[in-house]
């Protein structure tokens, strides 16, 4: 049943997956052979797939990086995108790279023996970002960005590139994120793992048919963190929603087809990377993360949502402190986590001018 939570965020995002052959994105594929994770492990080839918008200038020098978010795909920033919005892709290139363990890039669904399945090794968002710096040296010959933007997991990354590299960018904008996940982020992320793999389908991952229950347990547990307790109790999963819709239909839809198709062990590579996220525990840093934030160089433009609870607005508080550059702008929403990815048009307007202004700056 497909109601009106295919206006909503995660369809709007997760389900541009299953591109259509009239998809006017272009993907591409670069392969990274004998990739070696910050963990120590080997992978023969190392798969990254990544989309492009508009055309990269001759001298490379219009190009924004717009990392993906939480099992999303190349096309999970078009709200930042086209006319009226703040990246227009008749001046820039843009290039939106897709996390490892989407089911796209390299993944436990998609890597063959001795890493399929469980097998597959961490993926730290530090390995994601060495990946895309390859793949923008060495298959795009991008040395430099006009900016970095990313939302969720991207805003992870985009943290990650402020340390490691930073002045690769000459801007960075993170949306809904932070620099390194705390405890309370890795209790909620373990509880989801915990509810996925409770089901005995699941097999300690070795699974020959999809444990359904556990994903939509995790599912359950995954949507309760979404939204605000506001949004819930003023029921504004009516906003868009066909007369007559019922509580109980939305939380059904929720419960089984939340990321449709999606695989469970690429669902929990995906929840460790974010878990696992230090910006501190970047080399030179010894695992302390306000000096890793007091090395960022670059204008810094910060936008937690007021009401979100994956990445409360207290954490990004607290880091604001710590980088000299940074803009700290809070979106004034009721829509929780998914605000940073303009889930409502109230939300895309603020983004869409906030982050156009810091462009221009």
């Amino acid at each position: 049943m497909k109601i009106f939570l295919l206006c909503l965020f995660f369809s709007q995002q997760v389900f541009a997956q299953n591109s259509t052959p009239e998809d006017k994105v272009p993907r591409h594929e670069f392969i990274i052979k004998n990739f070696t994770t910050e963990e120590g492990i080997v992978l023969p080839e190392a798969h990254i797939v990544y989309g492009t918008y508009g055309h990269l200038n001759a001298a490379h020098s219009n190009a924004i990086l717009l990392p993906s978010h939480y099992m999303a795909d190349r096309h999970g920033y078009e709200w930042l995108i086209g006319p009226g919005k703040a990246l227009d892709t008749s001046k820039l290139f843009l290039v939106t790279t897709e996390l490892f363990g989407n089911g796209h890039s390299s993944s436990p669904s998609n890597t063959p023996e001795p890493f399929h399945g469980p097998r597959f090794p961490l993926m730290k968002i530090r390995d994601n970002v060495e990946a895309v710096h390859r793949l923008l040296m060495e298959d795009l010959q991008i040395s430099h960005l006009r900016a970095i933007i990313g939302f969720s997991m991207g805003a992870q990354q985009a943290f990650q590139w402020a340390v490691s590299y930073p002045v690769f960018a000459d801007r960075i904008a993170a949306t809904c994120g932070t620099a390194k996940t705390y405890g309370h982020g890795v209790v909620r992320l373990e509880g989801q793992i915990a509810a996925l793999t409770a089901d005995c389908t699941f097999n300690n991952g070795d699974y020959t048919t999809p444990p359904v229950k556990g994903i939509e347990a995790f599912s359950v547990v995954w949507t309760a963190w979404l939204y605000s307790q506001e949004w819930w109790r003023k029921e504004l999963w009516r906003v868009g929603a066909r007369p007559g819709t019922t509580f109980e239909q939305v939380l059904h839809e929720y419960r089984t087809n939340f990321i449709p198709g999606a695989d469970a062990n690429d669902l929990i590579l995906q929840m460790r990377s974010w878990e696992y996220h230090n910006v501190g525990n970047t080399r030179g840093f010894n695992g302390d993360a306000e000096a890793a934030l007091r090395s960022i160089k670059v204008p810094f433009l910060y936008m937690p949502s007021a009401t979100d609870l994956y990445f409360p607005i207290g954490d990004a508080t607290y880091e604001a402190n710590f980088i000299k550059g940074v803009t700290f702008k809070p979106i004034p929403s009721l829509w929780g986590h998914t605000a940073g990815a303009a889930s409502n048009p109230e939300d895309d307007k603020f983004l869409n001018e906030t982050i156009g202004q810091f462009l221009k700056q």
